[in-house]
């Protein structure tokens, strides 16, 4: 595993990703920054960090192996593999927003974006960016943000919880080359957030409707029983879950 530590960059998913076109990526290369000046998150988000603070990192995998269709299981392996970390560290009442948010008492700690890098329809490299909230303390104009050290009140070491995350991938990952889709799928959806709860969401136009989460395809998109039980898909651009 080749660890390359910056102390700043515009975002470590860019600083990787340019990395690749210069020179061939050895499998779970991984970027690490102290300080993010551009960090993106999903749909164009960006995600909000202090110094030194948090977990700012960006993992390259060889996932060649992966069928095309089943690029959301990439998603899965990494949303396990920080919830498994975090559970290591007593953190509770952890859930999984879909699709990969990580949330302690439904407050967001771990975020993460997945870039995939396909070619004539073959899945090649994942440049897998995660940010997970650790010793940060204030998060302003962010009611819905958490870090461990808030919900624990204690102080943790970035490089162990690093290295934590890294050994979990590396598990889940092999689990997935196995073809252990039915077990990854599973345990994702049962750490799923608002699973089998009435819950309210937004569509595209901003109507509000309601409905109960009944797990992912293994697309990605997620299952919602709306009226009169009927179960409609909806993919990450079509439809928001509100707290």
């Amino acid at each position: 595993m080749h660890i390359i530590k910056l102390n700043a960059i515009d975002s470590t998913n860019s600083y990787l990703r340019a990395l690749s076109t210069n020179v061939p990526l050895d499998d779970y290369t991984v970027v690490v920054a102290k300080h993010q000046t551009n960090g993106r998150g999903q749909m164009g988000t960006h995600w909000q960090s202090q110094d030194s603070k948090n977990l700012m990192v960006s993992v390259f995998k060889d996932v060649s192996f992966l069928d095309v269709d089943y690029h959301f299981y990439i998603s899965i392996v990494v949303s396990l593999s920080i919830y498994d970390t975090l559970k290591s560290f007593n953190i509770k009442k952890l859930k999984v927003k879909w699709p990969n948010d990580i949330l302690s008492e439904d407050k967001k700690i771990a975020g993460v974006l997945i870039e995939n890098v396909i070619k004539q329809n073959q899945m090649q490299g994942s440049i897998i960016g995660f940010g997970i909230n650790v010793n940060q303390k204030e998060f302003t104009n962010l009611p819905n943000a958490s870090s461990l050290h808030l919900i624990s009140g204690k102080l943790f070491d970035l490089d162990e919880v690093l290295h934590l995350v890294l050994s979990k991938m590396k598990y889940y990952f092999f689990l997935l080359k196995e073809g252990e889709f039915d077990i990854l799928i599973s345990t994702y959806q049962d750490h799923l957030f608002r699973k089998n709860k009435p819950s309210t969401f937004k569509n595209t136009e901003g109507v509000l409707f309601s409905g109960f989460i009944e797990g992912v395809s293994n697309s990605g998109n997620l299952q919602i029983r709306l009226e009169d039980d009927i179960i409609k898909e909806f993919d990450l651009k079509e439809v928001t879950l509100l707290y």
